[in-house]
């Protein structure tokens, strides 16, 4: 599923990094990305995800927007979807 992370600077969105996930559903920051403290988006590309599988969903696109108060912590941010629904959560 294509995937974009933003962080949220100067009144705007500003894309840090975006990629795919894999084949078990996970995406990693590659490490050269900018970081630290802030407000962060992560954008799931979800129509084309269902597309790709022959199907459709109600959700285009789905915006997950998070705040990562301490620049040196781990942040796990899960998506569980189905084609009408989503949910997420703080991993660990």
């Amino acid at each position: 599923m294509p995937i974009r992370l933003d962080r949220y600077e100067e009144d705007t969105w500003q894309p840090l990094a975006e990629g795919e996930t894999d084949d078990g559903g996970r995406w990693s920051v590659p490490d050269e990305a900018p970081g630290g403290a802030g407000l962060y988006r992560l954008r799931f590309g979800t129509g084309r995800y269902f597309a790709a599988l022959g199907g459709e969903t109600f959700y285009p696109e789905i915006a997950v927007i998070f705040n990562a108060p301490d620049p040196g912590e781990h942040h796990h941010v899960p998506l569980l979807l189905s084609p009408f629904g989503y949910s997420t959560y703080r991993g660990s």
